[in-house]
């Protein structure tokens, strides 16, 4: 049993930002592709930047799909950044049609190029990059007293699509274009389509607040 929060290593994601962001707000966390490692960490965050068949191919091959699956359904809590946060569906578009985790249901889109907002029809540069504001939804301690509008950073071409199978967890969304899921929380699974470690102070209290709640969730567990 460790106390440390383990981030995913699976040669792909700014595992070094995660890190560094983690040791600004005080928590240990170890860097591992080791499946053993995963039994038993005080949580876990799988931090993503890159395309999604990719992804799921370097987790199959460092042998962490089933036990990033099984620490989930333990309840031991999970953070996923952008592309962790959309390998937890059924599926992505990306690339032809590439099965996720299938923790959550739902697919990933690609952000259509030409969409139509107030009457009118324009153009939206793709991939959606930089600040933008979200809505906050069902309760999330991670975003608690977040307000209408705060901006976190963003940089993807894809997006999970906001379906009323998933809106119980839908923790925030987004627009660009249309609109999407910008952060979900379902007991112990915590993910945000926005780059926490890119987002300025308000990013760092993400962060914080999932440590604090990996080390109560350990602390109840040894009581």
């Amino acid at each position: 049993m460790s106390d440390a929060i383990v981030v995913i290593d699976y040669g792909m994601g700014n595992v070094r930002s995660v890190r560094n962001g983690l040791k600004k707000v005080g928590a240990d966390s170890v860097l591992s592709n080791d499946p053993a490692d995963l039994e038993s960490p005080a949580g876990i965050i799988l931090p993503g930047v890159g395309g999604f068949p990719e992804c799921m191919n370097a987790l199959q091959a460092t042998g962490l799909i089933e036990p990033i699956r099984a620490a989930i359904e333990r309840g031991i809590p999970y953070l996923g950044i952008c592309l962790g946060l959309q390998i937890l569906f059924e599926a992505s578009e990306e690339f032809g049609s590439t099965p996720g985790l299938g923790i959550l249901p739902g697919r990933i889109l690609r952000f259509p190029e030409d969409v139509r907002e107030e009457g009118r029809s324009h153009t939206i540069r793709i991939p959606h990059m930089g600040w933008n504001g979200i809505r906050p939804g069902a309760p999330s301690p991670l975003l608690s007293g977040v307000g209408e509008g705060e901006q976190y950073y963003f940089v993807h071409s894809y997006y999970a699509e906001v379906t009323e199978a998933c809106r119980p967890w839908i923790a925030a969304t987004c627009d660009y274009g249309v609109p999407f899921i910008a952060s979900i929380r379902r007991d112990n699974l915590f993910a945000t389509q926005f780059h926490p470690e890119k987002s300025g102070k308000r990013g760092l209290e993400i962060l914080r607040r999932f440590a604090s709640l990996c080390q109560e969730e350990r602390a109840s567990s040894v009581a």
